[in-house]
């Protein structure tokens, strides 16, 4: 099975959980689902960062079927919103890994680090912080939150303030943060965590139907994501399938 697998002009790695949780030891850890793989094609700069990443991982039901329909069948889903609290108890034991959770609302951090902690039965995660609306545009400000980051002696950060800002953040102030040998850009993960926002069953995350579970838990919010940035993607691995889909025009 090939070590990479392109869907829709995105090169993604073909890991497992057991691999991707024993070669993790260094580097960022990109997610990606339907919407990511359309703002990759339309965001020039996300696209370029986004290659520039050790790991970049499939999060979705819906694009491991694509991997199957383009005849690249890609081995395992691995959910971001899963793979923090494994992350965490693969190392239960290991005191070198240290965790900073970075994102969600007031106060929601610092619940998603009191849970984590009281499962693992350590304290695995050993500072929290929820950034203010708008941080990413404000230099002064990440630069302060690398500096809290740093400070803490955390070795893992986990961001979770939504793509493209989780990534674009990682990938330009993880200079600003030598102590911390990996980074994880978690989505949601720091709201379901925390008990904050209801995931989605079980089976509806199996048959690739996780996204309708969003869709109904928050309309307002997603209803634009899911039924209308997101469906062009579906003509793109048509396009694919018979050799037509051109490669975004920025990685030219």
């Amino acid at each position: 099975m090939t070590t990479t697998v392109n869907i829709a002009g995105v090169e993604l790695d073909n890991l497992d959980r057991q691999q991707l949780l024993a070669q993790l030891t260094e580097g960022a850890l990109l997610f990606a689902n339907v919407d990511v793989l359309m703002k990759l094609r339309q965001d020039a700069e996300f696209f370029a960062l986004f290659h520039q990443a050790e790991f970049r991982i499939c999060d979705s039901q819906i694009v491991k079927l694509a991997g199957s329909f383009l005849g690249t069948p890609i081995k395992e889903k691995i959910s971001g919103s899963d793979f923090l609290g494994e992350y965490c108890a693969h190392h239960g034991a290991n005191p070198a890994v240290r965790v900073f959770l970075l994102g969600a609302g007031p106060g929601v951090a610092a619940e998603a680090q009191r849970r984590i902690n009281a499962r693992i039965g350590r304290e695995i995660v050993v500072g929290s912080h929820s950034p203010s609306f708008g941080f990413e545009k404000r230099p002064e400000e990440c630069a302060e939150l690398a500096r809290l980051v740093q400070a803490s002696g955390a070795t893992t950060v986990a961001v979770g303030v939504g793509a493209p800002k989780q990534e674009k953040f990682i990938m330009a102030w993880r200079a600003a943060m030598p102590g911390v040998k990996v980074f994880l850009a978690v989505g949601a993960t720091i709201d379901f965590e925390a008990g904050n926002v209801q995931r989605a069953p079980a089976w509806m995350s199996r048959n690739g139907l996780e996204w309708a579970f969003r869709l109904w838990s928050e309309p307002k919010r997603l209803w634009r994501r899911y039924l209308v940035d997101d469906i062009p993607f579906f003509w793109l691995l048509l396009k694919q399938r018979f050799g037509l889909l051109k490669p975004p025009h920025h990685s030219a």
